[in-house]
């Protein structure tokens, strides 16, 4: 769609940050990864409710060792935290643990939980399903060592947004088929599921001031390694029972709009408990991106009332 028309459905409060917005150079994109993290870096701020570190852990079998990025409430007592563990944005390209840091506080300090933010490899240096692995060996280890870093191994989410979110839907369909750990629930915040990029939702969004069709067809293409499947691109999958609960949302003026539909639909039809929310005139990271409009404050809410239902924490 054209720029006036992008302009007149966005929700107005967020039309000041979509004017302001430089977007992603994925055309570049070497170059574009580390501005990324030295502005990452740059955006850091610290919240004294809640206490940071970082920890590394053994990768899968020949690849290198995790690093993860663990939140915890400040002032936390002995007992064992249900805890989230997250997967960043970034087109399956770029991002680190640092990217979403707000969003990981503010899940640690309104829910009452741990979030440990997994580092996981990058395309095109690393072909799917690389980070994947890493995300499901990050998710063994959680099982069977979370009580050593306070976390409850029976209370674990899994979430994550874009590519995070995609990598999350891929992560609950591998441990099912593994027989792995079973999260409580899995929150893929607007997530890429569909390598084929063609729905109409994503061809109507070419403003490369958020993302968009053509961010999407970069970030699928860096990814890609021989024939996908549902692993790689959640949206082939065939089977989608047996998986844990979805709680999920996304705007209308986002690219992935479609396929998170089609995907929540098939879910709900195979009998996956699904809770689901559009709200219009928010685009790509909306919540991340204006976090005091009325819309983000909306989600936010509603994403942690999800969590303390999902982990048993009754509301004082």
């Amino acid at each position: 769609m054209d720029e006036n028309k992008m302009r007149s459905l966005i929700d107005p409060e967020l039309l000041a940050n979509y004017d302001a917005s430089p977007g992603f150079d994925l055309f570049h994109l070497e170059e574009f990864k580390k501005s990324s993290y030295e502005q990452e870096k740059a955006n850091l701020k610290d919240d004294p409710e809640v206490n940071v570190y970082e920890k590394m852990i053994p990768g899968p079998k020949g690849a290198p060792d995790i690093k993860l990025r663990i939140y915890e409430p400040a002032g936390r007592g002995v007992e064992l935290l249900p805890c989230g563990l997250y997967f960043h944005g970034g087109g399956y390209v770029f991002g680190s643990v640092l990217r979403q840091n707000d969003l990981c506080v503010r899940m640690a300090k309104n829910v009452g939980m741990m979030v440990i933010s997994v580092e996981y490899r990058l395309a095109p240096e690393y072909k799917a399903p690389a980070p994947l692995e890493d995300a499901y060996e990050a998710l063994v280890w959680l099982d069977k060592n979370g009580s050593s870093i306070g976390a409850d191994p029976s209370r674990i989410a899994i979430t994550g947004m874009s590519a995070g979110g995609g990598i999350t839907a891929a992560l609950a369909l591998m441990t099912r088929d593994r027989k792995g750990p079973k999260p409580v629930l899995q929150v893929p915040l607007y997530a890429m599921l569909d390598c084929r990029a063609d729905s109409v939702s994503q061809k109507a969004v070419t403003s490369h001031k958020v993302w968009c069709y053509d961010y999407s067809k970069i970030g699928w293409g860096a990814y890609l390694d021989g024939e996908p499947d549902g692993y790689i691109s959640p949206a082939l999958a065939e089977d989608l029972s047996g998986l844990p609960p979805v709680f999920s949302y996304i705007g209308t003026v986002d690219p992935l709009l479609d396929e998170n539909i089609e995907y929540w639909t098939r879910l709900i039809r195979a009998g996956v408990p699904v809770e689901y929310h559009i709200f219009p005139g928010c685009y790509h990271s909306f919540e991340i991106s204006v976090p005091d409009s009325g819309y983000a404050k909306m989600a936010y809410g509603l994403l942690y009332n999800a969590l303390r239902k999902a982990f048993g924490i009754k509301e004082d």
